[in-house]
């Protein structure tokens, strides 16, 4: 019988980083914060205590901590290091563009770089416009780079351990508002999972919604109010952005003959687009033009009100998948 505890999405990744460490000898945990204190949002808490100077605290440099890690990775380590909010990392692009994804092809072949970087992404009250950035179709641009968005606490849980298990840099990215909600049963010793897979989180015949992050709960909200209407949505969490599970995608589209896409991220070269292309090049028949659902162009201001104006609620969702089922789409940013 698989092993089955009841955490929250916070304690169901410190679950991960134990499994990791016991794990990989050669793994390492480090990053602002994360030993001593236990991380700015308590995920990392005990880890230091429990496996020592294997996991410390670092400067407050995110080109040390990634530089580190890649050196790190090409001689044999498997480190782990935590990027407290994903804007930081921008600091650091060298680090991970240029060297980390690099290191397989420069050496052809002879080196590579298992380095996980944990980070999180995305609005919460009040956070500011270097504090609320979605930057995931970013980094998936990038070849040489994975991505993976879990939006579950079993998702936290295992994609966290299969990027670990990645002989490739992988980026996590988590969100801050999912950690300290309520526990949820976590199968805690199952065998690590495959990269790139995506998960359908309600089945549906009208519309297939395409969504992943913390926004995945409204998307299934708006799909209930969807159902009380009499239009049944397909909601599929993607989870991973690289490789990103197109032929999952492809198969409900086939069903439902309808695609959204929603994401917090702003709509403009989001990785929603990337979905759209490859369904519109599928070139499977749709009853309506495939729509997306974002932020506007505009800079996420930290007043809770202007904030919750510009990210995607609900309602808003709601509008929108109703108008493409009925045939009469918004525009991109509804």
């Amino acid at each position: 019988m698989p092993e089955i505890r009841k955490l929250t999405y916070a304690e169901a990744v410190n679950t991960a980083l134990q499994r990791a460490l016991r794990t990989y000898p050669e793994a390492l945990l480090f990053g602002e914060d994360v030993a001593l204190p236990g991380g700015v949002f308590g995920v990392t808490k005990n880890l230091h205590r429990t496996f020592g100077d294997r996991v410390f605290d670092t400067p407050i440099s995110e080109s040390a901590i990634l530089g580190g890690a890649v050196g790190a990775a090409m001689v044999g380590r498997r480190p782990i290091v935590e990027i407290m909010w994903v804007d930081f990392s921008l600091v650091a692009l060298d680090q991970l563009i240029n060297q980390a994804a690099n290191v397989r092809y420069v050496s052809q072949g002879a080196l590579s770089a298992p380095l996980t970087v944990r980070t999180q992404q995305g609005n919460a009250p009040g956070a500011c416009a270097q504090h609320s950035q979605n930057l995931e179709a970013l980094f998936a641009h990038v070849p040489g780079l994975r991505v993976c968005i879990p939006a579950t606490p079993q998702d936290a849980h295992d994609l966290l351990l299969t990027s670990v298990a990645s002989d490739d840099p992988v980026i996590v990215i988590e969100n801050r508002t999912l950690y300290h909600q309520g526990k949820t049963e976590v199968a805690v010793d199952g065998p690590v999972q495959p990269l790139g897979t995506a998960v359908v989180r309600r089945k549906g015949s009208d519309i297939t919604v395409v969504t992943w992050g913390a926004i995945q709960s409204r998307v299934l909200a708006a799909a209930d109010r969807l159902q009380a209407d009499g239009m049944s949505a397909e909601v599929i969490d993607l989870r991973w952005i690289r490789p990103h599970d197109i032929d999952a995608v492809l198969a409900s589209v086939a069903g439902t003959g309808r695609l959204a896409v929603v994401h917090e991220a702003h709509t403009t070269a989001g990785f929603g687009a990337e979905i759209v292309a490859g369904v519109v090049e599928s070139g499977i028949p749709l009853a309506a033009p495939p729509i997306r659902v974002g932020a506007p162009d505009a800079r996420i201001p930290a007043a809770v009100g202007l904030a919750q104006a510009l990210i995607p609620s609900t309602d808003r969702i709601t509008e929108a998948l109703a108008a493409a089922v009925r045939g009469r789409p918004g525009t991109k940013e509804q």
